[in-house]
């Protein structure tokens, strides 16, 4: 099993520190993240809490050391003692799956460090290779959509591909103007998002237009009704899930077995869950792909790697975070990314 290679690694912390991150984002708000640093034997691994609340970020910034994770463990022991601790101090985060970013930051951070402690890296652990990682540009469009913002990316760079957040405001003429880029890869409807800034309610009329209008995209995250299921009859492969995936248990459960998912690692929480779910999909061929959520330092790594591990030619949204600059400026990466040729614990480049 995928889990076995690393349960028994083995970590020792000393020591961790806090560093708060922020970015301005194309989507128009500053990202706050806070990156998790753990310190040991001369070593350090780092992870990303990736929650959406700069409030819970100002709080690690109040007490930044207050949790206990010093110690000798294994990488299973060390998981399973930061599954005990509190890592919101007896505050509620706005939503529960924050609990899950914030730990994944910590165990992400533990992985990273047990594998440079072992000298060696992910793909060594694993009897795997790193691949170039495909990468698709994930944007909202203009308010109201036009789909300029998609042409003016084309002419920068005529083969990238895009992942879109379609809303009611979209017209056939927008979904015929993209549609004609042959570029949109996934079309994610926002419809599991119940009470974010994001949502998208179920709307039927704007579900048969994407349906149509773009026969090969995949499309992300419908809200099922008894209006909207029967729109998808037919186009179940086509279907792609992001919010509900959060450990094996929450595969089972979708209206259908799926034939795509989109892996965020944050939304897993440990690495067990994470590398149980893939390893889950493998054994049913349900392909995948990598999701991002604002990454603005060492988690962007962390997300090309395990792209590049196991879905590296997929239409990940992992785009470099210069692409989610308000007015990204001079050369960009294209894709696929290349990995480095000497890599250490759970970095990728």
């Amino acid at each position: 099993m995928l889990y076995d290679a690393v349960a028994d690694l083995e970590i020792s912390v000393d020591s961790y520190s806090l560093d708060r991150r922020e970015r301005d984002t194309s989507s128009g708000f500053t990202r706050a993240t806070t990156v998790f640093s753990l310190h040991g034997d001369g070593e350090v691994g780092r992870g990303e809490d990736v929650t959406y609340n700069t409030d819970a970020h100002d709080a690690l910034d109040d007490a930044p050391d207050t949790f206990d994770l010093t110690g000798a463990y294994t990488l299973e022991e060390f998981s399973t003692h930061v599954g005990d601790i509190d890592l919101f101090r007896g505050d509620e985060p706005e939503q529960a799956i924050f609990r899950n970013y914030r730990r994944w930051a910590v165990e992400s951070a533990a992985l990273d460090l047990a594998l440079r402690q072992a000298d060696t890296a992910l793909a060594e652990r694993l009897g795997r290779t790193y691949d170039p990682v495909r990468f698709v540009v994930s944007t909202r469009l203009e308010d109201p959509p036009t789909g300029d913002r998609v042409l003016e990316w084309l002419d920068r760079n005529p083969a990238l591909g895009f992942k879109l957040d379609p809303t009611s405001e979209w017209t056939d003429d927008v979904v015929e103007r993209l549609a004609t880029t042959d570029a949109v890869r996934t079309l994610d409807l926002k419809g599991q998002y119940h009470g974010t800034s994001v949502d998208q309610p179920a709307d039927p009329d704007l579900y048969e237009r994407v349906i149509e209008g773009f026969p090969e995209a995949l499309i992300e995250d419908p809200e099922l009704t008894e209006e909207t299921r029967p729109l998808f009859e037919g186009h179940e492969a086509r279907v792609t899930w992001d919010y509900p995936i959060r450990s094996v248990e929450t595969v089972d459960t979708l209206p259908w077995e799926p034939q795509w998912l989109n892996i965020k690692p944050s939304r897993f929480g440990s690495v067990r869950s994470l590398f149980e779910t893939i390893e889950y999909c493998r054994e049913h061929e349900i392909r995948m792909f990598g999701g991002g959520q604002f990454e603005i330092d060492i988690g962007r790594q962390h997300l090309h790697a395990i792209a590049s591990l196991f879905y590296p030619d997929a239409p990940n949204d992992v785009a470099p975070k210069a692409y989610n600059d308000p007015d990204p400026s001079g050369e960009l990466p294209s894709s696929p990314l290349a990995p480095s040729t000497e890599l250490r614990g759970l970095a990728w480049r």
